[in-house]
């Protein structure tokens, strides 16, 4: 069979690759043309567009390369057209992906799959129309979004497991540097490492990375790492790490966090990622005008949390620091608590236990697989 495939960063990139090699256990002879990044184009198929030229986010920046989104979208939609796939399957990123759903379903007979459904239940609850409307199976990988859709919306998902777990699960399984040599391969020293998770996007980074090196900088007994994201060009870092004593590593992020000690993370993937890997965070999260922000948050957002880590939770396990809450001074002031092995640290492990075990040791990638295959060709 033939699908046509769209994600919208990094993340997806990396989950839609897991649920390819999956759909060709399912399907051997599976055709795959998308919009993604390299890891989906490592398993094969035609890649048409790739996600960077997707990736905008923050509504000046949206405004300034709307031309470019508009004719990315056209595009899209005359060639899920032209090529006629058994089955369309998106990847999160709703702004450009619930539309093309809205095009598929009403202009062809071509079912819709969502896989790693929107966030809705944080914000802009109204597109659960939307979803109804134009979704004709929803692929959930958080436990709690299972009553948000079914009991709340009246719309069956289904619960799949969690990819980022399955990922943590298989790296951890074959990954076997010690710490001597992880740290002779990068140029490290004996100290503690402080990573650096600034997130994917260009906004994201720029908003962040200032002040966590600032702040972890007054750490002198412990040494910092920045995980460099896929996609981002190493002289961006440069305009940020300049001469300070900060290293870089690029495709090693889940070998950075098997070593590291503490870290500071944008809110998003990540957060999960590093508490899989048993880390103690700080999330960061920074915003234009974060005094605003900070006092429209609780009409805005429909969660008490931005962090996957607490939401899965369903309590406070890792500090949030966000638009106004965000700063030098308190992100230092939260590493003063996280960086001695105290009760501080114990209390958020023993909350990460938690949240592997709400998530389930399924293989959402496989399950999702299966139940793809199978509905597409009854």
């Amino acid at each position: 069979m033939k699908y046509y495939l769209i994600v919208g960063e990094a993340s997806g990139d990396l989950h839609a690759s897991h649920l390819m090699k999956a759909l060709l256990k399912e399907d051997p002879t599976a055709e795959f043309r998308f919009f993604g990044g390299d890891l989906m184009s490592a398993v094969g198929g035609t890649r048409v567009r790739h996600y960077r030229d997707l990736a905008y986010m923050g509504i000046i920046t949206v405004l300034l390369h709307l031309r470019t989104i508009l004719r990315n979208m056209a595009f899209c939609k005359r060639d899920i057209v032209e090529w006629q796939p058994d089955v369309v399957i998106l990847v999160d990123y709703p702004g450009f992906n619930l539309k093309i759903a809205k095009f598929v379903h009403n202009n062809t007979r071509i079912p819709v799959y969502y896989y790693i459904s929107p966030k809705i239940w944080a914000w802009k609850e109204y597109r659960i129309k939307e979803i109804k409307r134009n979704v004709d199976e929803l692929f959930s990988i958080l436990p709690f979004e299972v009553p948000f859709f079914e009991q709340k919306h009246h719309y069956p998902i289904h619960y799949v497991g969690n990819p980022t777990a399955e990922e943590v699960r298989q790296f951890q399984a074959t990954y076997n540097v010690d710490d001597a040599t992880f740290r002779r391969q990068h140029g490290l020293d004996a100290r503690p490492i402080i990573a650096l998770l600034a997130g994917s996007r260009k906004q994201e980074i720029a908003g962040t990375l200032p002040q966590m090196i600032a702040a972890a900088q007054r750490f002198a007994d412990y040494q910092l790492v920045l995980a460099a994201a896929p996609g981002i060009a190493p002289e961006f870092y440069n305009q940020f790490v300049g001469s300070s004593d900060v290293r870089v590593v690029r495709g090693e992020t889940y070998a950075l966090l098997s070593h590291a000690h503490t870290a500071l993370v944008t809110s998003g993937t990540a957060t999960l990622e590093t508490a899989l890997f048993h880390v103690p965070q700080v999330v960061c999260y920074n915003t234009a005008l974060p005094k605003l922000v900070g006092l429209l948050r609780p009409l805005v957002l429909k969660v008490k949390y931005v962090s996957l880590v607490n939401l899965i939770a369903d309590r406070e396990v890792v500090p949030e620091l966000v638009a106004n809450t965000f700063s030098e001074a308190n992100v230092a002031e939260q590493l003063t608590r996280l960086l001695p092995d105290g009760e501080p640290r114990q209390q958020m492990l023993a909350g990460y236990e938690e949240v592997w075990q709400k998530i389930g040791a399924d293989s959402p990638s496989e399950r999702t697989a299966k139940e793809i295959v199978l509905k597409v060709k009854e």
